[in-house]
């Protein structure tokens, strides 16, 4: 397949999108959608939700699996190294340099940036979901959808509300929605995958599940056992963000890698920085008992909890591609993509609305970032520095 683009300019887009993209994995759609597919036009609305819902059903850190594939789509192999490189290691490297001593924020003036930061990630999402309900949910089936999908996404738990949605979503698609538009018939453009490339990465994403506790058994490297408690992390985990936590926990704090208090202030520094929470992973591994520490266990623990997720993606995407563009299949499509409406409702609701939004300021400067946003047209990483001093303001008054 032709590419659109070169590596370098995906990786300075997504260097942006990695320094100011706060608020968690909901938050970063919102911003990929903004900058990537609004005002660059690297894909359309309906290729992008269709991505989303995709990396949704995977296991994998669901935001990071969207823009290692944009950046797939946009200039090759290359092109998804750096999207994923960009949009990780300004957080990645913040976290290093957290756990050596050489960073923190604190008092009113951090307090208030971090606070702020929180708040404008309320209107980065809620432009999103208004973009995409426009363009996703025209008629009151899709609507329909999208409001049980909404339901269910805060009814239930977060991973298993996520993919119920997913589910009656594209089940209520093949049966509500038979017929096929114009538009919808377009093909989506195609990712340019081998299916014997895709073949090779299943084996991998498994054979990482079966061969690294075998190996961390037999050499009895603590290295090896990092690299194992990392990926399995990064394998079982669906949606990726918050709900990788418990993984990681059991992985490092059970084993007495690292201690319950160094893990939590990990934690609370991982919310301080942009870019995806999996960036926590070298926090951990830099500060772990196990493996060699320092910078080298921060990137064994980095590359080890995204690979699984990046191999799943890249074996399922060639087939992805294959049946997407049939009838029935772009009928669940339209109706999961409804869904997808719903639980980015959800989740602007719990947590990014409901921790952010505190009082009348708060709301007040959300709504200014959303007018920023839909009236002014103002991008994505001014209306995070005009959330960020707003927050500073509030904090002082």
């Amino acid at each position: 397949m032709q590419r659109t683009g070169t590596a370098t300019e995906v990786f300075l887009a997504f260097l942006r999108l990695g320094l100011t993209s706060f608020g968690g994995p909901v938050a970063h759609l919102g911003y990929f959608r903004d900058d990537l597919v609004v005002r660059r036009r690297w894909m359309d609305d309906r290729g992008y939700a269709d991505l989303v819902a995709l990396c949704q059903f995977l296991p994998g850190p669901a935001s990071s699996q969207v823009g290692f594939a944009m950046g797939l789509q946009r200039a090759g192999v290359l092109g998804a190294l750096a999207a994923f490189a960009a949009f990780t290691l300004p957080s990645a490297v913040l976290l290093v340099a957290f756990a050596g001593g050489a960073a923190a924020l604190g008092g009113v003036v951090g307090d208030g940036i971090l606070s702020g930061l929180k708040i404008v990630a309320v209107a980065i999402v809620a432009h999103a979901v208004w973009g995409m309900a426009r363009s996703l949910t025209p008629d009151a089936p899709r609507a329909g959808i999208a409001v049980v999908a909404l339901a269910l996404a805060l009814l239930l738990p977060a991973a298993p509300g996520q993919l119920a949605a997913l589910v009656i979503g594209a089940v209520a698609g093949v049966v509500v929605l038979r017929g096929t538009d114009e538009a919808d018939a377009v093909p989506s453009p195609s990712f340019g995958v081998r299916r014997s490339v895709a073949v090779a990465c299943l084996a991998l994403f498994v054979g990482g599940l079966v061969a690294l506790p075998l190996l961390a058994a037999l050499t009895g490297s603590s290295s090896v056992s990092l690299v194992d408690a990392f990926y399995r992390a990064g394998a079982l985990v669906f949606g990726g963000g918050h709900v990788v936590l418990p993984l990681l926990q059991a992985g490092v704090v059970q084993t007495g890698w690292v201690s319950p208090e160094s893990f939590l202030t990990g934690y609370a520094a991982a919310q301080a920085v942009p870019g995806p929470l999996f960036t926590f992973a070298a926090y951990l591994g830099s500060v772990s008992e196990a493996g060699p520490g320092g910078i080298l266990g921060a990137a064994l623990a980095l590359g080890a909890i995204f690979l699984p997720g990046f191999l799943v993606l890249v074996g399922a995407l060639p087939f992805w591609d294959a049946v997407r563009t049939r009838p029935r299949v772009r009928a669940a499509m339209r109706g999961a993509n409804a869904a997808v409406v719903g639980i980015l409702g959800a989740a602007l609701y719990t947590p990014v609305f409901s921790t952010a939004i505190t009082g009348p300021g708060s709301l007040v400067l959300a709504a200014v970032g959303f007018v920023l946003l839909t009236a002014f047209r103002t991008p994505a990483w001014a209306v995070v520095l005009v959330g960020a001093a707003g927050g500073i303001v509030l904090s002082l008054v």
